[in-house]
């Protein structure tokens, strides 16, 4: 009689393929505590057998969004970046400073721009988002604001956020120096990427993610279709 065992299923002989993920932190400014948190979420996810494409917001930069300048000239090469990136991952990990209790301006206008895109490439994908900051907040207003545009243009985020307060103190080499905010920041990715792989993989799960939002099917018809004169 044929067995088989709980890490060898029956129904598939071969193993599904690492979810990709896309990691970057919201600021031009080099060695950010961002980008280093951006860094650590990279290296986490790698070791929970994600394949992460690690990028600077620099090479995702764009101007100040203008419909003149879109009709005009286009959509600008950062926001094309982003969307080829997105396109090629199955979900993405933003490390966000906190500007003024809000997001950066420098995200927020290339997420505008990439949203001209159809179809829309935030549209359905999974989102974790993070955050690090000198503060004792750690910037989680920031993270608040910046699920608004996220989630009104699909996106699903995950629930649980993480952001590291006294960020300037917090970094030992290549971990957080605190132990038990290392665990939370290795769990929370952990699920992240365990749900990502779920929603890939295995298509019944997904459509229970999409339920559990209490969203039915069409719900989200104003994020794809063509806006015109906006």
């Amino acid at each position: 009689m044929a067995s088989w065992s709980m890490t060898e299923p029956a129904f598939s002989p071969r193993a599904p393929r690492p979810v990709r993920l896309l990691v970057f932190a919201a600021t031009l400014r080099r060695d950010s505590l961002n980008g280093k948190l951006a860094a650590l979420a990279a290296r986490i996810a790698e070791i929970n057998g994600a394949t992460v494409d690690l990028v600077t917001m620099r090479e995702l930069d764009t101007p100040s969004y203008d419909g003149d300048d879109e009709r005009e000239t286009g959509i600008p090469p950062g926001a094309a970046a982003l969307k080829k990136r997105l396109d090629d991952s199955d979900a993405f990990v933003i490390a966000s400073p906190e500007y003024n209790g809000s997001m950066p301006g420098v995200l927020k206008n290339t997420i505008d721009w990439t949203s001209r895109f159809r179809p829309q490439p935030f549209d359905t994908r999974h989102g974790l988002l993070l955050s690090a900051s000198p503060s004792m907040t750690g910037g989680n207003r920031g993270l608040w604001a910046l699920r608004v545009p996220l989630e009104h243009l699909g996106a699903r985020i995950f629930p649980d956020m993480f952001s590291l307060s006294m960020a300037h103190k917090a970094f030992a080499e290549d971990r957080l120096a605190d132990d038990p905010l290392q665990d939370r920041l290795d769990r929370t990715i952990a699920a992240f990427v365990s749900l990502v792989e779920a929603s890939t993989h295995y298509h019944c799960l997904k459509r229970a993610w999409v339920e559990f939002l209490g969203e039915p099917p069409g719900m989200g018809d104003d994020r794809v279709d063509p806006i015109a004169g906006a």
